[in-house]
């Protein structure tokens, strides 16, 4: 922010120097040389952050795409079998990465560029799918269903496919550092929490109720990794896009989930509504909205229980709740207008180490 102008004004002052400016000026010019070599090819070509009608067009045509393979598949599978299922993702994903690469090269087109990798590494449960049917590389012997299947159902054979899938989509980021591909990631992660579970169990999805506890705390710990890893994109790889994005609301949602499917007495449901609390407040310190919104949830739910189970025949409660319901609503006005001066409250009082956890976005809001 200061310049040799600047700085030669201060020595006419007698503020400092000849050789102090001297020194500053070669501090300043080695400081600016070790940024520019931290900044990687991909930092300075990431596309920024940006969604209007010509972006909705484009995630629109990669999300129809997508969808529009997993209706082919099953139809390529009947009528081929296992490997022509392979060839043809294996040549849709070579397609689609040819063309990524030609439109990542430009500026301009380096959004839909990025959506057509997506798009390549979405490919990558589909081939692995056609090899274990034309392989019978089944776990437990059992096929799980065709590959439409692979939504609504749980199976240890999905794993291969999920995990052939982050991989992909690791592979891709690599060279094509663009948000959208995490989301095919954080899709296959969050599969990949039930299936490790049913793996662990070797156990039936359709016999799964006695494990259901299991089942949760799985969720649980997997929904935690999931949010601590987009938190430490959020610190380390913020100036190459928003990456996080994606883990946070998988993440978010599959601990949320296992959070909310728990039962318990009437302190359980008071923890759980403290435990959303501080949810919506882990959302404000990172700046995160799914946090806040998922928490704000459990609240209502809590508070909906109460009016239903413990005061439905207490007039009085209703007027309450919706007094308590327009409360939030002004303290959300009221932060909207106050966010900076809070924010800043916030940095100033919290412990340097604490802050330090902070990512750019929260730091900036």
């Amino acid at each position: 922010m200061i310049e040799e102008a600047d700085l030669q004004a201060a020595v006419a002052a007698g503020i400092i120097g000849d050789d102090t400016k001297a020194k500053l000026l070669a501090l300043a010019r080695e400081r600016g040389e070790a940024r520019a070599a931290a900044r990687t090819p991909a930092a300075r070509t990431a596309p920024a952050p940006k969604f209007d009608a010509v972006h909705a067009l484009y995630y629109a045509g990669a999300l129809i795409v997508i969808g529009a393979m997993g209706l082919f598949s099953t139809t390529a599978f009947n009528a081929l079998g296992g490997w022509a299922l392979t060839t043809t993702a294996v040549l849709y994903a070579a397609g689609f990465a040819v063309l990524g690469r030609r439109l990542w090269s430009a500026p301009e087109t380096r959004t839909p560029g990025g959506l057509a990798i997506a798009v390549a590494v979405s490919m990558a449960p589909l081939a692995v799918y056609g090899i274990q049917d034309a392989l019978n590389l089944w776990s437990l012997g059992d096929k799980p269903g065709q590959y439409r299947d692979f939504f609504p159902l749980m199976n240890a054979s999905w794993v291969y496919m999920e995990v052939a899938t982050i991989a992909a989509a690791t592979l891709a980021l690599r060279f094509f550092p663009f948000p959208f591909i995490l989301m095919v990631a954080s899709v296959a992660l969050w599969f990949l929490s039930m299936d490790l579970a049913w793996l662990i169990l070797h156990r039936d999805p359709g016999i799964w109720g006695d494990s259901w506890e299991f089942r949760r705390q799985v969720s649980l710990i997997f929904g935690v990794a999931m949010i601590a890893l987009g938190w430490t994109m959020d610190l380390k790889w913020a100036a190459l896009g928003d990456f996080g994005f994606w883990l946070h609301l998988f993440g978010a949602v599959t601990f949320w989930g296992a959070l909310s499917s728990g039962s318990g007495d009437e302190f359980g449901k008071a923890a759980y509504c403290a435990a959303n609390i501080g949810v919506i407040a882990f959302g404000l310190f990172l700046n995160r909205r799914i946090y806040a919104v998922l928490g704000a949830i459990g609240v209502c739910g809590y508070l909906g229980y109460l009016a239903f189970d413990y005061f439905k025949d207490v007039l009085a409660f209703t007027f309450v709740l919706s007094a308590i319901g327009l409360g939030v609503i002004f303290a959300g006005i009221r932060l909207q207008r106050r966010q900076r001066a809070i924010s800043a409250f916030i940095d100033s009082s919290m412990p340097a180490a604490l802050r330090a956890l902070r990512p750019a976005r929260a730091l900036n809001a």
